[in-house]
């Protein structure tokens, strides 16, 4: 069965004025949307046909180009959506703030560190909390690759990722990367961050 586009949990202009409406349709009805079409004829007729999209990525080392970097845009921008909503930001609560402050030695250090991962990204890519044996890291990947690729520098289960390709901003803020960064933190759905990291501490 192909792989389609999940709907966005949340209307277009929703994020406004953080993420404009125009933005976030483009990048889920063409860029998204891109990744799924082209990923579907990339596994048309070969044995990754069928395979689970979690199966395409964790072997991502050894499938093609044209797999992997779609499987990767499919998995990343269905994450990605998930952790943003509206009237959100503001700061986590619980075991998942406790364990920040513990690891970073304050919520704001936390943001510094993973905007910086966002900021030092050379050309497109992604930047991730993940947890990893345990503990909570900072990472960030390149194009479309993830933390659960067996190519991944850093690997873990992701629990927040910030896209910072320029189609996610750049409407907006041009080139001004660290602007969006500032605005992305208002719009975290720290819940949905919250229950991912609870799967990942079982």
């Amino acid at each position: 069965m192909a792989f389609t586009l999940p709907a966005l949990p949340y209307a277009f202009d929703a994020l406004e004025p953080h993420i404009d409406a125009t933005t976030m349709q483009i990048h889920h009805d063409k860029h998204h949307q891109a990744y799924i079409d082209n990923l579907n004829k990339a596994i048309a007729g070969t044995p990754n046909e069928g395979k689970s999209l979690e199966e395409l990525v964790a072997k991502a080392g050894t499938i093609s180009p044209a797999v992997r970097n779609n499987a990767g845009g499919h998995w990343n921008h269905s994450f990605f959506w998930e952790i943003l909503a509206p009237n959100a930001g503001g700061t986590p609560t619980g075991k998942l703030a406790d364990d920040i402050n513990a690891t970073f030695g304050s919520f704001d250090a936390f943001k510094e560190k993973l905007n910086a991962a966002g900021i030092s990204r050379f050309g497109s890519g992604w930047a991730w909390l993940i947890s990893k044996d345990g503990k909570l890291e900072i990472s960030s990947t390149p194009n479309q690759d993830n933390p659960l690729m067996d190519v991944a520098e850093v690997k873990g289960t992701p629990l927040l990722g910030v896209d910072v390709w320029e189609h996610a901003y750049y409407l907006k803020y041009q080139n001004k990367r660290a602007d969006y960064l500032g605005a992305f933190w208002k719009v975290v759905n720290w819940n949905k961050v919250a229950e991912h990291y609870s799967k990942a501490s079982k």
